[in-house]
């Protein structure tokens, strides 16, 4: 049967793409149910944090306020990182200014975690809503627009409750 020509009768292999670079989804238009209900919850130390430098009895306030400052270099560390995943999902012509801003949040929160916990607080807050401004700019044209919504809720709170816990 080799001679036959059944050959002719079996569908073309597809041409293998010249492009070696695996199509990446696009970020949702808003977040899923998931992403927005562990962002609420990454409030919960924030929250907590600032209830106790302000209600705990004096003896667990220093060390409330050294946890929450910790988390909020961890979450800033977080939000930098964030930029870097935009830049790997926009591929080789990404901007540098992505991966520089992208260490920026990490750099400041170390910075705040050896600074003076007040100072840090405040630092650490301020870093959570310039990265908030930031965002506005970055994530319309990266697709991911629809996010801007639950950032701003949360580093509106996340920011506020670090300076609300500096003076204390």
């Amino acid at each position: 049967r080799h001679g036959s020509g059944d050959n002719a009768a079996r569908p073309a292999t597809p041409a293998v793409s010249p492009d070696p670079k695996p199509a990446i989804p696009s970020a949702p238009a808003a977040p899923p149910a998931l992403a927005v209900g562990l962002g609420y919850a990454g409030l919960i130390p924030f929250l907590a944090g600032a209830l106790a430098v302000w209600g705990a009895p004096e003896p667990m306030r220093a060390g409330a306020s050294v946890a929450l400052l910790a988390y909020a270099a961890v979450i800033a560390s977080f939000l930098g990182g964030m930029h870097w995943g935009l830049a790997l999902r926009a591929g080789p012509g990404a901007g540098a200014g992505s991966l520089w801003w992208g260490i920026a949040g990490s750099l400041a929160g170390w910075a705040g975690l050896l600074l003076p916990p007040a100072v840090g607080l405040a630092l650490c807050g301020a870093v959570l809503l310039v990265s908030y401004a930031v965002d506005r700019r970055v994530y319309p044209p990266a697709g991911a627009a629809g996010w801007l919504p639950l950032r701003l809720h949360l580093s509106s709170v996340a920011g506020l409750c670090c300076f609300l816990a500096a003076p204390a």
